[in-house]
């Protein structure tokens, strides 16, 4: 079976055919500019001793080149999603672009700790901008259900897969040149991307600011994000969940989540329609998205450290090891998944991937410290890239189905906003736990490894179940047809 855009082109009709090749060229460069983003945030890990040494901070001041990118950019993809339905997504997209681009330049040549800290902060404002909108530019490039399946499938692979790269990436630069240049690589990168974009990605005149501007609105959602980002990076993870700082914060940041809540049941023009959250498919998957996400960070970020610190793999290393995550994803998102997603629907195949994504993180909950990586690491590798390469894109196609086409560019903002907020959970939660595991079994006798490894086994066993938990969501609130 063909769909109407495939049929036009099968009989011969060439403003189709050109039109469908304009859509294909302009998904491109929206991922590219995507994988720039992406890639920003992996690449900057492995350079953090580099960074540390070279300006000279303290391990506490570190953990700031990361958070205050994190906290701009998970406080401001909301609103950002928001602002493209009303501005025009290419317009946000475009000064996003610019943003970050201007930012990533500001980071690159930074000779000071507070220099490179602000420019973080603003290259997450200009992630934000950037990242949120994509998806709605994709689902009104492609409004045909078996185009738009493969059209977000690239996407989820470029999404999730950029990681992986980031890795391999931010080991070649920092080895072979400096830190410096995981920051100057962006600047071609972002001006190209660019003007392709003004080329190929259409233009779209937004429903008007004047008509959906909710000020108060935006201010209480964006406070209350950046807050809760701020709460789990900073409070949560060094001074515990139930610290007193923790929880006022964590207070305040719900306080200010139910008077956003309170302000769109009030609101002339909310900047969150409840038409969003009653869509049960959209609702699902993000909450889908939380859970997975949590667990899967887990994968990748204590999966470094146990291949760095117990099994001694160089930064390089350790991206050529993630490798086949990004093969396996790859080839699954781009070429096989829209398919099955058409045959069995997009629930099965979402729960098939949930389901190869938490049998890899028990698989790698059993790794041994002296372990292989052939024989104990790969394996897990692979499962994570084939569960990956079919549960996002069909997360995603759920994610975006119950959209309508004003409200696009919100539901895209709220996709990448819980897929933020999953990591940072994950992070936080999974970090806390493997530290205070290996601590106590370092305390009982057992040597720096063995201890280290133990802390990694629990945090993974736990992150699994967060997966589990997500396949029993899929199942229950997602229907068969979904």
């Amino acid at each position: 079976m063909h769909d109407t855009a495939e049929l036009a082109e099968l009989a011969g009709d060439a403003p189709a055919r050109a039109a469908g090749r304009s859509r294909w060229i302009a998904l491109v460069v929206l991922c590219a500019g995507m994988l720039m983003i992406v890639l920003d945030v992996t690449v900057v890990n492995v350079a953090l001793p580099s960074i540390q040494a070279d300006l000279g901070f303290t391990q506490t001041g570190l953990a700031w080149v990361v958070n205050a990118y994190l906290i701009a950019f998970g406080g401001l993809l909301l609103l950002a999603g928001r602002l493209g339905d009303l501005a025009g997504r290419r317009n946000v997209f475009l000064a996003g672009l610019a943003v970050f681009t201007c930012a990533s330049m500001a980071c690159g040549l930074a000779q000071t700790q507070p220099m490179l800290v602000g420019a973080r902060f603003v290259q997450g404002i200009g992630g934000a901008l950037t990242s949120a909108v994509i998806l709605g530019v994709i689902v009104t490039l492609f409004p045909e259900p078996k185009q738009m399946a493969r059209a977000i499938g690239v996407y989820a692979f470029v999404a999730s897969a950029g990681g992986a790269v980031g890795l391999l990436a931010g080991g070649i630069l920092t080895e072979a040149i400096n830190w410096h240049w995981i920051f100057f690589v962006n600047l071609p990168i972002g001006i190209a991307t660019a003007v392709l974009a003004l080329r190929v990605v259409p233009r779209d005149r937004g429903t008007g600011l004047r008509r959906g501007a909710d000020v108060a609105g935006a201010l209480l959602i964006t406070g209350a994000m950046m807050l809760g980002v701020f709460t789990i990076v900073k409070p949560a993870a060094e001074n515990g969940w139930l610290a007193g700082r923790t929880l006022a914060l964590g207070a305040v940041s719900a306080a200010l989540l139910a008077g956003f809540a309170a302000r769109q049941l009030t609101a002339r023009n909310p900047l969150m329609p409840s038409r969003i959250l009653r869509a049960r498919a959209i609702a699902a998957a993000n909450l889908i998205q939380v859970l997975s996400v949590a667990g899967m960070f887990g994968m990748f970020f204590l999966g470094s450290l146990y291949l760095r610190l117990v099994l001694g793999y160089s930064p390089l290393r350790i991206g050529l090891a993630f490798l086949p995550v990004t093969v396996v994803m790859g080839t699954l998102s781009i070429r096989y998944t829209d398919r099955l997603a058409a045959r069995f629907g997009a629930r099965a195949t979402l729960v098939a991937g949930l389901g190869l994504i938490a049998a890899a993180l028990f698989l790698f909950a059993q790794a041994p410290v002296g372990g292989g990586y052939a024989a104990n690491d790969l394996p897990v590798m692979l499962l994570m890239g084939a569960g990956a390469g079919l549960a996002f894109p069909a997360l995603m196609t759920a994610a975006m189905a119950g959209a309508t086409p004003a409200d696009a560019g919100l539901a895209s903002g709220l996709v990448n906003t819980t897929a933020q907020i999953g990591g940072a959970l994950g992070l936080a939660v999974l970090a806390t736990v493997s530290a205070g595991r290996a601590s106590a079994l370092t305390a009982r006798g057992q040597g720096t490894l063995a201890a280290l490894t133990g802390g990694y086994h629990l945090a993974f066993w736990i992150a699994g179940g967060l997966v589990v938990v997500a396949i029993a969501v899929a199942v229950a609130m997602l229907r068969p047809g979904d």
